[in-house]
């Protein structure tokens, strides 16, 4: 069924499936986070697949590595929003280190695809 050139991408199909965990880590934040961190979160960790989507079907390499920039910046900008939830006792620990060491995973992933865009 992959008729989008992203649909085959491994970075694309990790960042898909961390999108949704930490969306469901997100819902066991306080009600008063619902529009602070638990949105921003979301959204950056959204903002991870939906970047290498659009840079993959872009017009040219030097685009695609632009987006994949983006990817890069937004995975970041989840692993800060982690810090703080873990800061805030929002997940626990070991909640904090598994999620962290997918994001780790899969920034290297993503920086790995980047450098092998002609």
């Amino acid at each position: 069924m992959n008729k989008f050139k992203f649909e085959k991408l491994i970075i694309w199909q990790k960042a898909m499936d961390f999108g949704e965990i930490i969306d469901q880590v997100s819902m066991n934040f306080p009600d008063r986070e619902k529009f602070n961190l638990a949105s921003q979160i979301c959204r950056a960790a959204d903002s991870i697949a939906l970047n290498i989507t659009e840079g993959s079907i872009g017009q040219s390499n030097p685009e695609q590595k632009r987006f994949i920039g983006y990817s890069i910046r937004s995975l970041a900008e989840v692993v800060t929003c982690l810090f703080k939830a873990k800061r805030r006792n929002y997940i626990a620990e070991n909640e904090f280190i598994k999620l962290y060491e997918e994001a780790y995973h899969l920034i290297n992933m993503m920086s790995a695809f980047r450098k092998n865009i002609k």
